[in-house]
């Protein structure tokens, strides 16, 4: 029963993100292309403002950090270094009856093939990852590039720039945000995981005996982020690698993770990279990736630890834990139901709603559209004049918007609106004079 709970939520998001512009099928006029997504108008902006602030608290209110947006395409050798060419790759297998391919991992034997009975696999053979395309007007060997599978590396290959145009002395980090691609073989569960996706990532580079302390920091200090953009504490947890699980390269890493309606699913990875990144980069290109310590006069290789999270499923997390039902009482005194996102008020995509009691009343769409005007230049604002004013509170319910503003014939005679709060849906009258503080409350903003 708990699973269909699950299922169904799943479904209801879906279709929510679709009819309200958060997600389209990507291409759909022409059928849509299998996982890919476009972001609609509401998308777009609660994307934007999870990028703002992950933005804003891992670089503006940092001092040790800075930020770089590296080109997508990078030299061959830079993969060739960091190891992609060689060994990033997925098991694949091949179903002889459905025609059907999985990744050999993820594949249970107990796994009923749609064809019927079990599956009647091919041997497992390893299928890179990245995507590969050629540069310039001459296909052959030395053209090909590739579209880069992270933007880590691009962090790393620009240490030195960074560090000496920035005069930055250990420990500093350096902040991308950035669109990767990955030849999925298996891409699924909507935006949770795609071919092309973009990232939030940083490289913080450290003194090697500092770097137990710093790895640390990060992952207490990620984990926080989520909770104060309102994830729920029971739908977070912190889960570390078994050593097993670590990447040749890392001496340790923790994956903070959300109870999405499938199960526990990666948000973002914590690791300690160790030397090995700037190393390989030194190597392969013949330049020096040291730093030079000016407190000890002594040459060294930082040590990194990566903080590495996903937008879309950032996003989508979010999304799936604001959603919510419930119960109000309709224009006709009836019960019925409600659907509301308790997206944070520095997540919502629309965040004031300005609307005029009635739309035939043009005194009060002139003033509507006035103070519509004035909030635009501080708050994201939208207006709406059509349909019954239960019914507008509703719809933006719907899509997370934290206040609605609404003109009516008091406004006229004493200067006042009323604003209703999306999640108690209590109503406050507010001199218009006083509207820019309060929201500014309201809206936990600075």
């Amino acid at each position: 029963m708990k699973k269909k709970v699950q299922e169904d939520l799943f479904d209801k998001i879906v279709s929510l993100c679709k009819r309200r512009g958060f997600v389209y099928p990507g291409s759909d006029i022409y059928g849509g292309l299998a996982n890919c997504w476009d972001y609609g108008p509401l998308g777009v902006q609660l994307k934007k403002n999870v990028k703002d602030m992950w933005w804003r608290t891992n670089v503006q209110e940092r001092s040790d950090m800075v930020g770089l947006d590296a080109a997508i395409f990078m030299h061959p050798r830079t993969w060739e270094a960091s190891g992609h060419v060689q060994a990033f790759s997925d098991p694949l297998v091949d179903c002889r009856k459905c025609k059907q391919r999985f990744r050999a991992d993820e594949l249970s034997p107990e796994a009923e093939c749609p064809a019927g009975g079990h599956h009647d696999l091919t041997e497992v053979r390893q299928f890179n990852l990245m995507f590969e395309t050629q540069m310039g007007v001459v296909q052959n060997e030395t053209s090909r590039v590739y579209l880069r599978p992270e933007t880590a590396q691009g962090i790393f290959v620009n240490f030195a720039n960074v560090q000496s145009t920035s005069r930055r002395k250990l420990p500093f980090g350096i902040a991308q945000i950035g669109k990767s691609f990955r030849n999925e073989i298996t891409p699924r569960r909507f935006i949770f995981r795609t071919r092309e996706f973009e990232q939030m990532e940083i490289e913080y580079f450290v003194h090697p005996e500092k770097s137990e302390e710093a790895f640390n920091g990060w992952v207490q200090s990620r984990y926080a982020w989520y909770k104060q953009l309102g994830i729920r504490e029971e739908n977070l947890r912190l889960r570390e690698h078994e050593p097993q699980e670590l990447a040749h390269y890392a001496k340790g890493c923790f994956d903070v993770e959300y109870l999405f309606p499938w199960g526990w699913g990666e948000l973002e990875g914590i690791a300690n990279r160790t030397d090995f990144d700037l190393k390989r980069h030194a190597e392969y290109s013949g330049k020096s990736l040291e730093y030079f310590d000016p407190d000890t006069n002594e040459h060294i290789t930082p040590w990194v630890i990566e903080p590495s999270g996903g937008v879309d499923r950032a996003t989508f997390a979010f999304l799936v834990d604001a959603y919510d039902e419930d119960t109000a009482i309709s224009a006709k005194g009836q019960e019925e139901v409600r659907v509301v996102l308790h997206l944070h008020p520095r997540l919502a995509p629309i965040q004031v709603a300005v609307l005029p009691l009635l739309k035939n009343k043009e005194p009060l769409v002139v003033k509507a559209r006035e103070l519509e005007m004035e909030l635009r230049k501080h708050f994201l604002v939208d207006y709406d004049e059509r349909g019954q004013i239960g019914k507008r509170y509703r719809r933006y319910d719907e899509i997370g918007t934290p206040c609605c503003i609404t003109v009516d014939f008091d406004t006229l005679e004493d200067g006042t609106v009323t604003v209703r709060d999306r999640d108690s849906m209590a109503q406050d009258r507010v001199a218009i004079d006083q509207l820019r503080s309060y929201l500014n409350e309201k809206l936990l903003i600075d």
